[in-house]
């Protein structure tokens, strides 16, 4: 597949060379690595890039534009007065241990231990990275659902280990059960799960978690399930994997509070699962950041403890959110992906005779004043064909910030 570039600056989206040094490797299951070696920037810097330069509105990378509740700053800000400013525990204070292990039975009846089964990490990537470093080696594969989300590739590759994908096709992203199934071999040793999925915004119902599940049994293969958007799903219930029937003993779970609290700097993630599994992550983790954000930690259980009705406020507030933003694609003349959950709509650029989402992610700033991600960025060659005509649009903005965005779509099909 050519390469993507702009400005003199290589883009790849996949390179089959073989990377020998860990960065290339890491580089290489980014898509950042060009056959002839060049390192590029994420198409997140590019998109930011022009968006910055045009004066678009940022609609490519998925962080809110507006603080969290209150108490929770305000939280943070008196543990910081109080002194809570040197490192913490290296597995995470007691008192957010044993908040994530209260949310965990208030909202799904599972009973991690707060002692032995919980550990508190610098966001959710990290947990991600310390849990496929525990596990996987040079000649292990991990499996993941295509389009995924572009560290996945990269820890994969800095592991060493073989990236394996199982399709999601649109228009509902939900794996075909057989190509699942053709995606596991006896080389598999994790399978990495996505739910709420980042990018398609797919929310997998019970037969494809318990499909994964009865997959992952019949392989002996650990799940790392990536759960960061439960709490943002629109008039659909998430149901952690980790509840299906023989999957806890081979479950690590992990969230984070950056999407659900909207503080996506303070870095404060969580990992649970069985005593052997958290003790294997925990090994590595501590060897990476070892702790941080003692303040924030004290901060965070405060959050989890807040009432339903915040929880239920900011999925209705976020499901409104999406509207907006999906009339003023629809306007545009996309054929618009209604995503059950996350901060994230796709859409299908072939209604407007486009079938190159990367050339119009380039050109869109400069059209309308809006910037987005082309979705083939997080695949594989093949997936990058599949979805070539995919964008991905975030709407966890302002909801001035979107109606502008949206009255500006809508002008599209016109200038095209």
């Amino acid at each position: 597949m050519a390469d993507m570039s702009s400005a003199g600056r290589t883009l790849p989206l996949h390179t089959t060379g073989q990377a020998s040094a860990p960065w290339q490797r890491a580089a290489t299951g980014a898509n950042l690595l060009s056959p002839d070696g060049n390192l590029g920037v994420t198409i997140f810097e590019e998109m930011t890039t022009l968006a910055t330069s045009s004066g678009a509105i940022n609609l490519g990378q998925g962080f809110p534009d507006e603080d969290g509740p209150t108490e929770i700053k305000a939280a943070a800000q008196a543990a910081i007065a109080a002194g809570a400013n040197q490192y913490a525990p290296g597995k995470g204070t007691t008192e957010l241990r044993e908040a994530v292990a209260e949310h965990q039975l208030r909202f799904y009846g599972l009973t991690p231990d707060p002692q032995t089964e919980i550990i508190i990490t610098t966001g959710a990537t990290e947990a991600i990275a310390a849990s496929l470093l525990a596990f996987v080696q040079p000649g292990d594969e991990v499996l993941t659902f295509e389009p995924f989300y572009d560290s996945y590739g990269a820890i994969i590759g800095l592991a060493g280990a073989q990236h394996v994908t199982a399709p999601l096709a649109a228009p509902d992203f939900l794996p075909d059960p057989a190509r699942l199934e053709e995606a596991f071999s006896s080389r598999t040793k994790v399978v990495l799960l996505n739910n709420p999925h980042n990018p398609t915004g797919a929310v997998f119902p019970q037969e494809v978690l318990e499909k994964v599940v009865e997959l992952a049994i019949k392989y002996d293969a650990i799940i790392v399930s990536d759960e960061v958007y439960e709490h943002l799903t629109f008039g659909v219930t998430h149901i952690p994997v980790a509840s299906m029937p023989g999957a806890a003993e081979r479950t690590l779970t992990i969230s984070s509070a950056g999407k659900t609290f909207s503080f996506t700097g303070w870095k404060i993630g969580w990992l649970s699962g069985p005593q052997d599994l958290v003790a294997a992550v925990r090994t590595v983790k501590q060897f990476l950041t070892y702790s941080s954000g003692t303040p924030f930690q004290s901060a965070i259980a405060v959050g989890l403890a807040l009432p339903d009705t915040f929880y239920t406020g900011i999925a209705e507030t976020l499901r409104h959110k999406r509207d907006i933003l999906s009339e003023g694609l629809r306007a545009a003349g996309f054929n618009v992906f209604t995503p059950g959950g996350t901060y994230f709509v796709n859409v299908d650029t072939e209604p407007l005779g486009i079938k190159d989402s990367v050339d119009l992610a380039r050109r869109l700033p400069g059209l309308v004043g809006v910037a987005a991600i082309p979705v083939p960025v997080f695949c594989h060659p093949e997936g990058a064909q599949r979805t070539r005509s995919l964008l991905r649009f975030a709407f966890c903005k302002k909801t001035s910030v979107l109606e502008e965005a949206a009255e500006r779509l809508s002008a599209l099909k016109d200038l095209l």
